[in-house]
């Protein structure tokens, strides 16, 4: 559903958004907050998330509403970014140590870490803590020739810089890449010393109306019941929407209506929510992208 998520948000936002940075798709937070009623209750229960939020979200901007981001203090953003990243973090720990157990939160997350440290699986780890040093030696690779005018130096530095800032900006694909390999690699000869994530359908989802209710596990849902069960989270995820994008938007009123249409249509093609990315944006920008259109490309290559 991640997949399917990150599709259909690109190309909307093409129409009808305002910031040329931003990078509509699905987000660690989100994911995290979505992945609650997708254990409990079946993958059903995040295509409907994602329709009530992009309703809530397109009526606040239908309504013109968004003048209440102005209201969203600085401190708040922090406090929430700050937050997201710890959460984030914490949940990761179990697939870094390759052990099971699951957890919501961050105490959650500490107390699944010490129940399951006899689990852990050597080569995760090792591949894991490889990935996060890599991606630490890389961070700064773009700066080697900060502040140096382009003019002064060399042809050859010229493209040693170029090729720097691409390794920087493209690390964590790169990274990826590399641990996709290794993988492969190593089971094709009959190897398996990391957990992989498996087999993943292939072909488009089909455009259907979201399910307005659902069977999970010998229980039946309906509308009523799915709503019910989701509880505050109905409201949260929107306002989690809003606070990811707050600071890049141009004018929040078209960001709300660009951001709720995005979630509606995509739960269509059985789309989780989706917001505005933290890291995506700040590659795009660093990139040099002029205007939205760059969204299509993302979106073009996520569909070949």
């Amino acid at each position: 559903y991640g997949l399917y998520a990150a599709f259909m948000g690109p190309f909307t936002y093409v129409l009808l958004g305002s910031c040329k940075d931003i990078t509509i798709g699905p987000t660690a937070i989100l994911a995290l907050m979505t992945q609650t009623f997708v254990t409990r209750h079946g993958p059903d229960f995040a295509v409907l998330l994602a329709f009530l939020s992009g309703f809530i979200v397109f009526l606040l901007g239908l309504f013109r509403m968004g003048f209440l981001v102005d209201f969203i203090s600085m401190p708040v953003t922090v406090g929430f970014t700050s937050a997201a990243a710890i959460t984030i973090a914490s949940s990761q720990l179990k697939g870094l140590f390759g052990f099971g157990g699951s957890s919501n939160d961050f105490l959650g997350a500490c107390v699944n870490l010490f129940k399951h440290l006899h689990e852990t699986r050597l080569w995760d780890s090792v591949l894991g803590m490889s990935t996060i040093v890599v991606l630490l030696l890389t961070k700064n690779l773009k700066d080697v020739y900060k502040g140096r005018n382009m003019s002064e130096l060399s042809a050859w530095q010229r493209v040693l810089s170029q090729t720097l800032w691409m390794i920087c900006v493209a690390r964590n694909a790169i990274v990826v890449v590399l641990g996709v390999l290794a993988a492969y690699i190593l089971d094709s000869r009959g190897y398996t010393p990391f957990k992989l994530t498996g087999n993943i359908t292939e072909g488009l989802p089909p455009f259907a109306l979201p399910p307005f209710s659902t069977s999970f596990n010998g229980t039946d849902y309906t509308f009523i019941d799915m709503v019910q069960e989701m509880g505050t989270s109905v409201a949260v995820v929107p306002l989690i929407s809003i606070l990811e994008t707050k600071g890049k938007a141009v004018d929040a009123t078209q960001e709300m209506i660009a951001l709720g249409v995005s979630n509606i249509l995509g739960s269509f093609v059985r789309s989780m929510p989706v917001t505005g990315s933290f890291t995506r944006t700040a590659v795009n920008n660093a990139s040099g992208v002029c205007t939205q259109l760059g969204g299509a490309f993302t979106g073009i290559r996520l569909v070949e």
